[in-house]
């Protein structure tokens, strides 16, 4: 590699090149190869304890690991994908330097190209950088956890001590249908998980939308101090309100101790399923209906005037009015707002671990409570668990779900089909 370069006497291109051909070489025949021979295994040689003889004790002898073996063998691949790009960058300077010289033209030098990346190519200089970023803390990553969905990793086969294997489709058999306590506890999630987002996203939504109207009323005097009162609570960390609720709505909280006082018996607002559900779903509105007031606002700010008074000529109501002017402007103008605010609902850790810890928990359920979603069962799987295998399956799951409810509904929505205008 580099020859081209060379025959046309840019020789310090054509080092470049032999070098990275050369770095490639050396990496792939002292590490490269051997790691990729092991991924259809992921390891064969275990842990051993071995009598020394010599020493009178028993020795560890190191095997396989299957996760560095996993992780280097996507590295290797990656690796050569970008060797790949170099070759073929190779032959396509040795095409261009051969049309250009028999054209006559001057070829460039090392020193003009490097001139070149700061100034008329200073766009791939500022994107070089983050794109390697990308690629090495985000699809590498994400490639990795794919790959542990179809394999068995997990709390009985932890490295080094341990190896695990390829197992093809069996955790998402698991989840769906092959193990029972599995499956009903992915049902069950999955349908609450559902119920909370919509809840979430369309509660926080119509109540916001609601306060917002009522502040921007005619007539309705301090506006300013009414969205500076609610703007309050944006301003205190979210977690820190959350742990504070979650310890005044415990069986001995703030809550229950007042109510006792008041002759009512303690309310399980966080013990029972029911109560915590609804709990979870009311707390949430108190802690996302601000930011809705706020964006509504601004959009409700913008409506034009004209149509607000045709409407009133015309004899429409409060009512009318809202239904054919305020709510489909808003609509098309919030939809993709109410996409991600769904899809993040769907992914809220914060307001279920926080308040309830995603319980309470249930024998029925696998390692899962009765206010887990998704999110949170993939979580406690994690980290309590060791069950990766199982998680990476629910992580992907998760991401069909929610990329396809988003080009879904983004694609049949108005803001989508009339982005040009509005009726």
């Amino acid at each position: 590699m580099g020859a081209g370069s060379f025959l046309r006497g840019q020789v310090a291109k054509g080092l470049i090149f032999l070098f990275l051909q050369a770095a490639f070489v050396v990496y792939m025949v002292t590490f490269g190869v051997g790691q990729l021979a092991l991924l259809p295994t992921l390891g064969i040689a275990t842990k051993k304890e071995i009598w020394n003889e010599k020493l009178q004790i028993y020795e560890y002898v190191q095997g396989d690991n299957s996760m560095l073996i996993l992780l280097f063998s996507v590295v290797t691949i990656f690796i050569v994908f970008a060797f790949l790009g170099v070759y073929l960058a190779n032959i396509r300077l040795a095409y261009r330097n051969q049309q250009a010289a028999g054209r006559g033209e001057h070829l460039p030098g090392i020193v003009r190209d490097i001139r070149n990346l700061f100034d008329k190519n200073l766009h791939v200089t500022f994107l070089s950088l983050p794109s390697l970023g990308i690629v090495m803390f985000t699809i590498l990553p994400l490639i990795f956890m794919i790959l542990i969905a179809f394999t068995n990793y997990d709390k009985s086969h932890q490295p080094p001590g341990n190896l695990f294997t390829w197992v093809g489709l069996e955790n998402f058999r698991n989840i769906f249908w092959s193990n029972p306590t599995q499956s009903r506890t992915f049902v069950g999630i999955f349908q609450w998980t559902l119920v909370w987002a919509f809840f979430a996203t369309f509660s926080n939504y119509i109540l916001g939308m609601i306060l917002a109207l009522m502040i921007n009323k005619k007539g309705i005097r301090f506006k300013k101090f009414w969205r500076t009162v609610f703007i309050v609570t944006i301003a205190v960390p979210q977690f820190v309100s959350l742990l504070l609720m979650s310890r005044m709505l415990a069986d001995q909280g703030a809550m229950n101790v007042f109510l006792g006082y008041l002759g009512i018996g303690p309310v399980p607002f966080l013990t029972t399923a029911l109560f915590a559900r609804i709990t979870v779903i009311v707390i949430n509105i108190w802690v996302g209906i601000p930011y809705t007031m706020l964006i509504t606002s601004g959009i409700l700010m913008n409506i034009p005037a004209d149509l607000y008074e045709s409407a009133r000529i015309d004899g429409a109501g409060v009512v009318k009015t809202f239904t054919h002017i305020t709510l489909p402007y808003m609509i098309f103008v919030t939809t993709p707002y109410l996409i991600t605010q769904f899809v993040g609902n769907i992914n809220n850790f914060n307001v279920i671990y926080l308040l309830t810890g995603g319980g309470p928990l249930s024998l029925d359920y696998y390692q899962g409570g009765k206010t887990d979603l998704l999110v949170t069962w993939l979580y406690k799987l994690t980290v309590n668990n060791q069950d990766y295998n199982l998680a990476s399956a629910i992580g992907i799951i998760i991401f069909l779900i929610t990329a396809s409810l988003s080009l879904l509904v983004y694609n049949l929505s108005g803001s989508s089909r009339k982005e040009e205008s509005f009726q």
